[in-house]
Parts: structure tokens; C-alpha cells; sequence
């Protein structure tokens, strides 16, 4: 079954610090916009996005349809209909 790239979506207070801080630990900007306050970013095979002002908590995320680089993918199963 392939349910697509899995992701931590983390509520952070400052995305500018945490940008920063997720670059020390070598994750790259995969995706997003700063100026909207959101960012997802990648180290390896792990997949974080940083959300700004969005939600309240941390969440687990899946993105249906995408490999882990954010490629869409033709063939997976999406866990919306399960």
C-alpha cells in the first residue's frame, strides 16, 4: 500500500528561528513560502513542515499522490478513501 509521503507538521512560533534551526540540522526547503508562514523541508528521507500560525497542534501528515522529494506519483493508494 502506498499511501504517499508522510510528514510531521509541526505549529511553530517563529518560522523565521525555526527555519534556521531545522537548517542546522541539514533539512533543506523542499517547499512552501516564508511569507505566508509556512515551510516543508527535508533531511534524508524525513519530511517536516513548519506552519506558522495555522493550527494549534502538531500534526502527522500524509500528501496523497506524492513521493517523499514532492514528486506526484501515478500509482498509490489515497488514505482519504480508505
Amino acid at each position: 500500500m502506498k499511501l504517499g509521503a508522510f510528514s510531521v507538521s509541526l505549529s511553530v512560533k517563529d518560522i523565521k528561528a525555526s527555519k534556521t534551526f531545522y537548517e542546522n540540522l541539514g533539512f533543506t526547503i523542499l517547499g512552501g513560502d516564508l511569507g505566508k508562514n509556512y515551510l516543508i523541508m527535508k533531511n534524508e528521507n524525513s519530511l517536516i513542515g513548519l506552519f506558522q500560525g495555522m493550527f494549534k497542534d502538531n500534526i502527522l501528515t500524509f500528501n496523497p499522490g506524492w513521493d517523499e522529494d514532492g514528486n506526484n506519483i501515478d500509482d498509490f493508494t489515497d488514505i482519504r478513501k480508505i
